[in-house]
């Protein structure tokens, strides 16, 4: 197999193909997220969008893959599996963490000579210069899971299982791991537009730490705030879903 469509198959999820789409979405999870959770919105944007669900090792169908503690190997590896999709214009959409990784990702697309993203979506997220005293990866397991109740990301019966947690939390610890630990690049900036979508009452990203993307790029930047804490996306999917479809048609 050729080597290209051999990371693509590893770390993409295409639920939903669309060869005729004029787009492709490229959905990049948060800490402890799996591309499953993208599912709703690949059924939703077919046949005009082609999803592209992101999958990390160390869960799911890569459970036993090796994890990754680092955003810059996450963000290498992301863009090995997307960069040779050159066909049509292709779109970031990341939430949490996945916002961080879809920045690197594209600045990993503008290093390589390659067309920019037509636009990148920055969920739950804030900019990437804005940094807080977060350490959550050196938490206790009991900590971790209270932490995890309280962004209310987490089906709360799995948090309840000993069996799910064991098989949840060393993942959920690696990708904590990878962004608390992670600094951008002072200077560099994208040439894309971005889109960057907030809770109103996310105890993770004040409203100034998400309108601070817009230091990050050349182009245009919008802040859209939702109803909602840290995982508005999950209440309010129909208005993100029509947002980004706004955003990417017609090509």
């Amino acid at each position: 197999m050729h080597q290209a469509t051999a990371q693509f198959e590893k770390w993409v999820s295409v639920s939903h193909p669309a060869p005729q789409s004029n787009v492709r979405l490229a959905c990049l999870p948060y800490a402890g997220g799996s591309a499953s959770f993208f599912f709703p919105v690949s059924k939703a944007l077919h046949p005009t969008v082609e999803v592209l669900a992101l999958q990390y090792p160390g869960r799911q169908t890569r459970l036993h893959e090796p994890r990754i503690d680092n955003v810059p190997e996450f963000a290498d590896q992301i863009f090995a599996a997307l960069r040779h999709l050159d066909d049509k214009p292709l779109a970031l959409f990341g939430h949490s963490m996945g916002a961080v990784l879809a920045y690197e990702v594209a600045l990993r697309m503008q290093d390589a000579g390659l067309p920019a993203p037509v636009r990148l979506f920055a969920s739950g997220r804030r900019a990437p210069s804005r940094y807080r005293d977060e350490r959550m990866h050196t938490a206790t397991d009991a900590e971790l899971v209270a932490e995890l109740r309280k962004l209310s990301g987490t089906n709360e019966m799995l948090l309840g299982d000993p069996d799910v947690l064991a098989m949840i939390l060393p993942a959920i610890r690696s990708d904590y791991t990878a962004i608390e630990r992670y600094r951008h690049e002072p200077g560099r900036r994208l040439d894309c537009p971005v889109t960057v979508l907030t809770g109103d009452s996310d105890p993770r990203v004040s409203l100034d730490e998400a309108e601070a993307w817009a230091e990050h790029t050349t182009g245009a930047s919008e802040t859209e705030v939702f109803r909602g804490g840290h995982f508005f996306l999950v209440d309010r999917i129909a208005e993100v879903i029509g947002l980004v479809a706004r955003r990417l048609g017609p090509f």
